[in-house]
């Protein structure tokens, strides 16, 4: 009998891994597709269900959920293995798909959509890990390109499939179409995928696991709703901000004398994963923080349509889709990983330096559109190797958690982004004049129309204040560059490293 701690099994076919991967695919497309699909529905949602004031939560709710569960699912599939912990996050992600579309008020969809968080955070970790105990670091990269090439198209195909299924039908199947979609992806993950040995005793650290998502959803709240929905002086966000303080203390404390925690703390004592999460956090923080404002810069400064400043934002994911694919079929057949890190990293510095030089002078759409899809190009160099960096770097024993606690990151450093930037936004709007609100954009036909006076006064207030966000990310991305600098490459392994098979 193979040792629990053996890094050795039998390696699975080619027909394994294709039938394996595609239905990662289809449960990755769950998630990705998710957030832009009902983003594109809510003005249907508020008309039907009311609460224009509370209606950002349908958001929140969903990414304060998954990203609160992400690492918990990373040690639970150490310990109990991948499969069974696929079942649970589909199951909880389709229950929370049926409650939502069932919503009758909005109170209601909000606490749903944190249902359905609570299995979006196990779709993307899970998939990376189960590639990673399927395949080697050297054949890695090329799968690990397709997951974020997907991310890319279904960022794309979202808006548009929302808009078609709000129309044609109404905004309750945006969730119910997520049904027939997990059935088959638990079908093709039941089939193809094996059940790993488990790696850890069948102990769950239940405190650590409280303390912890207390902790971070206590933060992650006081990011979402300080300066908007509470001011930041204000008692409701300083007790929230205490709350995270002594909870995140007491993890700490609780994980140093737990022989079996949540979060072991011998990650952070992994030099390359303490700097890989750190460089994707950052790399996240810049992305997510200067990108919320792409569609704002164009349709409020550069006068294009909503349709129109959707169609100009693709080519950051195509950049994104079209270097993944690239870098995991090309460049990592080297068995490096780094050099097209440090590249990528510093592609996207200079791509934020010009979209900033761009914004501040009123360049055209000719200086502007390449940028973006250098940003682009560039971030998706960095991402899918930052994933094979970390999972070569641990011990199969950790490498679930591992890899779950690095996504944990990616996503706590895009709020940290989304939330700074807005915060950043306004404090320059105040600085020079204006009133923080948003002016009206016109309506159809805007590119062609004539603005309104009060909106061309405006438009060098918030070419300035958002060319300022831009700047900030080209900082965030520069200190990004110059960490990953100081980040070890360890050699690809070409052996299979996954744990024990056995069959169910």
């Amino acid at each position: 009998m193979t040792s629990p701690h053996t890094d050795t099994t039998i390696a699975p076919t080619e027909r394994e891994i294709r039938q394996v991967f595609i239905g990662l695919i289809i449960m990755l497309a769950l998630g990705a597709i998710d957030q832009s699909i009902v983003a594109t529905a809510l003005p249907r949602i508020v008309s039907d269900l009311g609460g224009m004031s509370h209606l950002s939560w349908v958001v929140t709710a969903y990414v304060l959920a998954s990203t609160a569960t992400m690492p918990l699912y990373g040690k639970l599939s150490d310990q109990y293995g991948r499969k069974p912990m696929v079942y649970v996050a589909v199951i909880t992600f389709l229950l929370g798909s049926i409650l939502s579309g069932a919503a009758r008020n909005l109170p209601e969809l909000i606490v749903f959509r944190a249902v359905q968080g609570l299995g979006a955070g196990g779709l993307v970790p899970l998939a990376q890990i189960i590639i990673g105990d399927m395949l080697s670091p050297t054949r890695r990269g090329r799968w690990q390109g397709v997951i974020a090439a997907i991310f890319a198209i279904c960022s794309v195909l979202g808006p548009l499939l929302g808009g078609v299924i709000t129309d044609l039908l109404s905004w309750h199947w945006i969730f119910y179409i997520n049904l027939p979609v997990g059935a088959v992806a638990m079908v093709m993950m039941g089939r193809a995928l094996r059940q790993y040995t488990p790696l850890h005793a069948r102990r769950i650290d239940y405190i650590g696991s409280v303390l912890m998502t207390v902790a971070t959803v206590a933060f992650l709240l006081v990011l979402t709703l300080g300066g908007s929905t509470w001011p930041w002086f204000s008692t409701p966000l300083a007790s929230m901000a205490i709350l995270a303080l002594v909870s995140g203390a007491w993890f700490v404390r609780h994980v140093q004398r737990e022989p079996e925690p949540v979060l072991p703390l011998g990650l952070f004592h992994n030099r390359l994963f303490v700097i890989a999460s750190t460089v994707m956090a950052m790399t996240f923080m810049g992305l997510m923080g200067a990108s919320l404002f792409f569609p704002l810069f164009f349709q409020l400064v550069m006068g294009a349509s909503p349709a129109r400043s959707g169609l100009l934002i693709g080519p950051l994911m195509a950049g994104m889709a079209a270097s993944s694919l690239f870098n995991g079929r090309v460049l990592l057949r080297a068995g490096r990983y780094k050099p097209a890190q440090v590249s990528g990293l510093a592609m996207a510095a200079l791509a934020f330096a010009v979209l900033t030089w761009g914004a501040a002078t009123s360049q055209s759409l000719f200086v502007i559109e390449p940028a973006i899809l250098a940003l682009g190009l560039g971030l998706g160099l960095v991402m899918p190797n930052m994933t094979i960096a970390v999972q070569n770097a641990l011990a199969p024993v950790h490498r679930g958690v591992g890899t779950a606690t690095l996504a944990f990151f990616r996503s706590l450093g895009g709020l940290i982004g989304v939330a700074g930037s807005g915060a950043i936004l306004a404090w320059q709007l105040r600085l020079h004049g204006g009133t923080g609100a948003l002016t009206p954009l016109p309506g159809e036909g805007a590119a062609t129309a004539t603005w309104s006076r009060a909106a061309s006064t405006a438009v060098p207030l918030y070419r300035h204040a958002i060319s300022m966000t831009f700047l900030i990310g080209t900082c965030v991305i520069a200190c990004a560059f110059l960490l990953i600098l100081l980040m070890p490459e360890l050699p690809l392994r070409d052996h299979h490293p996954a744990p024990a098979a056995t069959a169910d």
